[in-house]
């Protein structure tokens, strides 16, 4: 466990022999505590010839952020796996945690790298949400650039008002699914199914400050608050790690960059007179988008190379 409270988990190495086309999925699954399950999830994935790429835990959030990468019919089947084993282990009536979800596979997104990578995931995407709808019997909807109406574009439609209310939009059929029953797994929940651009998850610590300036900040810096564009953030209070937290989704890299977003946190944070610290990046990032910056102007403390999407899946990059 590192000084944040985050747990070390054995990064995958460099996935060399794939082939184009390669499909890439970051699901997102609510266990972060116990690295016995984390790593039969894995060995699930594994199973099916799908590689995974990265692993990031974190016990506060009770939440695992996984790359996972494949041709597009056996990333499917790595992710179908991976839902069954989330069933497996996976039990949300006693499940505890910072980070908002609604099943123990939570979200499934699968990547287009660039514009011309979209319809590739859009279909992947939508063969995956008819799979675990019709095989692990799961209520499933689809978000990103296959949602199903304007209003389930991103998982926090799903999310914002918590598990217990999605359960009861589901039962008074205010919301159907898009595929499977129209119930929640008892144990397990639903998943969100979508195809998007790459999104990074980003963490600001605030050193010196309360969960309320966290909350503050991120008020300020999100999209809906007037801040900056497709940037997601919520304010919150990590007691493994005994800090607050600003955590982000930054939507777009190209409008909203980690720069402009750590900038922006560290600005807000002092107008509430508080201190924002290091960085924290979730999971994998496109080299790009560190392209007007340094990780050390970022705060970005145990950044390695690895951490870089084309470095750790050779066959992503562009001539």
């Amino acid at each position: 466990m590192n000084d944040k409270g985050a747990i070390e988990t054995p990064q995958a190495g460099r996935l060399d022999g794939l082939d184009p086309p390669v499909a890439l999925a970051v699901p997102n699954v609510s266990e972060g505590r116990d690295p016995a399950v984390i790593a039969a999830l894995v060995d699930a994935i594994d199973d099916t010839g799908a590689q995974v790429a990265d692993v990031h835990s974190d016990p506060d959030h009770n939440r695992s952020v996984l790359t996972v990468a494949a041709d597009p019919l056996t990333l499917i089947d790595g992710l179908v796996a991976l839902a069954e084993a989330c069933i497996e282990y996976i039990d949300l009536r006693w499940h505890e945690g910072v980070h908002p979800r609604v099943g123990s596979l939570d979200v499934a997104p699968i990547v287009a790298l660039e514009l011309e990578d979209l319809a590739l995931a859009r279909e992947t995407a939508a063969a995956l949400a008819d799979r675990l709808g019709d095989e692990l019997d799961l209520p499933v909807f689809r978000y990103g650039a296959i949602a199903s109406s304007p209003d389930r574009v991103r998982p926090a439609d799903f999310r914002r008002e918590g598990y217990d209310r999605l359960d009861e939009r589901i039962r008074e059929g205010e919301l159907v699914p898009d595929a499977g029953p129209p119930r929640m797994h008892p144990t397990a929940g639903a998943v969100l199914v979508g195809a998007r651009p790459p999104l990074i998850a980003w963490n600001v610590w605030i050193d010196d400050g309360s969960v309320f300036d966290a909350r503050a900040i991120a008020a300020r810096v999100r999209e809906s608050g007037g801040g900056l564009p497709g940037v997601r953030a919520l304010g919150l209070y990590l007691p493994e790690a005994g800090l607050a937290q600003v955590s982000m989704n930054l939507e777009d890299y190209r409008r909203a960059s980690p720069r402009m977003v750590v900038e922006a946190v560290r600005r807000e944070a002092e107008k509430v007179g508080a201190v924002a610290g290091d960085s924290e990046l979730i999971g994998l990032i496109p080299r790009a988008a560190l392209s007007d910056t340094s990780t050390t102007a970022l705060g970005l403390r145990r950044f390695h190379p690895g951490q870089l999407l084309e470095a750790r899946i050779p066959a992503l990059r562009r001539n």
